[in-house]
């Protein structure tokens, strides 16, 4: 039988450990635990595994998680002591981190392995309300130094055979990311450039242009002053490159006055 083609996704991860919290915090991103709970049962099948582009590793080449049992890595600062102490246990995939890696170097792009590293908060605060059983198969994937956005479209398109080896692609990022914005100061900001995505991703043609010169959307820079949480949309969407996208997630109120979204494609 063959494998069903899978879509791609770019999620807005939220903030730190909030999966693993309790009161207030927790309760504001009700909205995306519920989008990211109910992610699994909109797929045409359940995938062999999960390749997580996590906005939280960048390395010079693109470096891949081969490790048969990754560990943890509590990358975020302030939160209750429990949180230094939580476990996401999904295995590993050494044999599907290295068809990634020869799919990368088939691109001419670079590629490295890591054997040592464990899944940051971008990948297990976004799988913990996937696969709370951490029953799939994750690698996780580095951005590249530079944050070239066309660098990472290209890895996108490079990475687009796994959709039909049921190999599900994320892109855990977040659609606004200037943490001194957070709150009433960044609700314009955020929904500004937030409109501008809402306007691109829909349609394939031209997108990936757009994509490239981001920088020039309205107030993409008061959104990204660093676009390491924007880059994983990049990936997904050159994934499926000629596919439509539609929003998977949105709030305009997220912690205190932001406008999040997450989107899909194919």
């Amino acid at each position: 039988m063959k494998t069903p083609r899978l879509p791609t996704f770019f999620v807005s991860h939220g903030g730190g450990p909030w999966p693993f919290m309790e009161g207030d915090y927790r309760l504001a991103h009700a909205k995306l635990e519920a989008s990211l709970q109910a992610l699994p049962a909109s797929l045409p099948a359940r995938p062999k595994a999960i390749l997580m582009v996590s906005a939280h590793w960048e390395e010079s080449a693109f470096t891949v998680m081969n490790s048969p049992a990754p560990g943890m890595l509590y990358d975020y600062g302030g939160f209750p002591p429990h949180t230094y102490e939580v476990v996401y246990p999904a295995p590993g995939d050494p044999v599907l981190a290295e068809r990634v890696v020869a799919l990368i170097q088939a691109a001419e792009l670079p590629a490295a392995r890591d054997s040592q590293r464990g899944f940051d908060h971008g990948a297990f605060c976004t799988l913990v309300p996937m696969y709370p059983d951490a029953d799939v198969p994750v690698v996780q994937l580095s951005l590249k130094r530079g944050l070239d956005p066309a660098d990472h479209l290209a890895l996108g398109r490079a990475l687009s055979p796994l959709r039909d080896e049921g190999v599900l692609i994320l892109g855990s990022g977040f659609s606004f990311h200037n943490l001194r914005l957070y709150g009433t100061a960044g609700r314009e900001p955020s929904a500004a450039f937030d409109a501008w995505l809402q306007t691109v991703l829909p349609a394939p043609d031209g997108r990936a242009e757009r994509l490239q010169t981001w920088a020039q959307a309205p107030a993409a820079r008061l959104a990204h002053p660093r676009e390491e949480h924007l880059l994983p949309l990049m990936v997904a969407a050159g994934a499926a490159e000629g596919d439509a996208a539609s929003c998977s997630y949105h709030e305009t109120e997220f912690l205190g006055g932001v406008t999040a979204s997450s989107f899909r494609f194919g």
